[in-house]
């Protein structure tokens, strides 16, 4: 039975591999793939009446730490100079005003429905607000490095500010300039612990001489992402702060206590921590959402009670996502269609209290968003490959028109 569980998860990370590494050309994002093959185990096993255990527990924790994971490897892609404030400028706000946009709606919406309060529908429609960085990233890798960047950062910050507003409304205490002066002193703290932290561990990076270096250095970072999260800090900001600046290891070498470290940790060793960084992301991923795949229920998928929201939701999404990159002057294409809800979105969505509950807001209308919201992905991609074939033509017929007249 040992052998058969090993040659299954073998299998899976093998066939998850293929369909990654070939996404750029059949444009289907991965995290469709996933969910399908999650899915189709569940029905194969249960066709042959094989015990299945409850792995309902495990979710949680495999998303947070393919959270960490995912939000770390992008923002170790990231490089930081004066020439990268515009898009930073750019990405952050595209990230927070259609993001407040929509919640504003969608929560107003919800109140109409039902007799919930202000801060109870709020909390409720977050996680439908937040744009997953465990698909946008990986499906923004074959694009230029100005949209590749815009959508790291985009998709960063959306899951950054959702944990920030989650945080703020789980409590389910009011709102009073009590509670955000107490938010902004803990957002205020984690960004001088993070800071801290970085440097504290890129030191110690550059200074381990054991054959095993990187293992200790990755579970640190998810001690303190733990022990932040215990105090209800926003911890994914440490994450952020800790990628980004061990990117930029090298601009430290102006900070004195940096100047006499060797190279070798700016040349070598910030780059295998990447590598490893991204095998451990891509394991994390394909386990996640398999395993989500996997408990979901086919009538989870094809409720028609939730499908009417669900597609209201989503267009709602796109429409108010198009209207900010009209008015802001940004192209359209493909950051309109990079916007797909995820792995934060259920995080998020598990993590609301038991004690609460309501009609429209459940297992089904996440999952259906989330497809929808893939769907709309592979919409993008395809769009961005008939952009792509045009110009290549027009290219063509150029060179065509400079031989004829020469």
């Amino acid at each position: 039975m040992n052998t058969l569980i090993i040659a299954i998860i073998s299998i899976l990370i093998l066939i998850a591999y293929v369909f990654d590494i070939t996404a750029s050309k059949t444009r289907i994002p991965t995290v469709v793939i996933l969910l399908a093959m999650g899915w189709f185990l569940k029905q194969i096993l249960v066709f042959f009446d094989i015990h299945i255990p409850d792995f309902s527990s495990v979710l949680p924790i495999l998303g947070t730490i393919g959270l960490i994971l995912i939000v770390l490897e992008g923002s170790m892609e990231l490089e930081m100079n004066q020439s990268k404030i515009p898009i930073l400028k750019k990405s952050f706000l595209l990230a927070l005003v259609p993001m407040l946009f929509l919640i504003a709606a969608l929560a107003f919406g919800l109140k109409q429905l039902t007799p919930m309060s202000w801060n109870e529908a709020i909390l409720w429609v977050t996680p439908l607000g937040v744009i997953s960085s465990a698909i946008a990233i990986p499906s923004a890798k074959n694009l230029d490095n100005y949209n590749r960047e815009m959508i790291t950062y985009d998709s960063s910050f959306s899951d950054i500010f959702g944990i920030l507003l989650f945080n703020l409304f789980v409590t389910g205490e009011p709102i009073t300039a009590q509670t955000l002066l107490v938010f902004s002193g803990q957002l205020i703290l984690i960004v001088i612990i993070s800071i801290l932290s970085t440097l504290l561990l890129s030191y110690i990076l550059s200074k381990i001489t054991h054959q095993v270096k990187f293992v200790p250095i990755i579970f640190s970072i998810l001690l303190i992402y733990s022990i932040a999260k215990w105090f209800h800090m926003p911890s994914l900001v440490f994450v952020l702060i800790f990628g980004i600046m061990l990117r930029n290891l090298s601009k430290l070498k102006e900070i004195k206590f940096f100047k006499n470290l060797n190279d070798r940790i700016y040349n070598i060793e910030v780059h295998r921590f990447h590598e490893v960084v991204s095998e451990g992301t891509f394991v994390i991923r394909v386990f996640f959402f398999i395993l989500f795949g996997f408990l979901l229920k086919t009538k989870e998928i094809i409720a028609l009670d939730t499908l009417p929201y669900s597609i209201g939701i989503t267009l709602l999404i796109f429409m108010i996502r198009w209207l900010y990159l009209k008015l802001s002057k940004q192209a359209v294409n493909p950051l309109l269609f990079i916007a797909p809800r995820g792995l934060i979105t259920i995080l998020l969505f598990l993590s609301i209290p038991t004690s609460m509950s309501n009609d429209i807001i459940n297992n089904s209308l996440i999952v259906q968003v989330v497809l929808l919201s893939a769907m709309m992905l592979i919409v993008g991609n395809l769009c961005i490959k008939k952009e792509t074939q045009t110009t290549v033509s027009r290219e063509h017929d150029n060179e065509k028109e400079i031989s004829i007249l020469c």
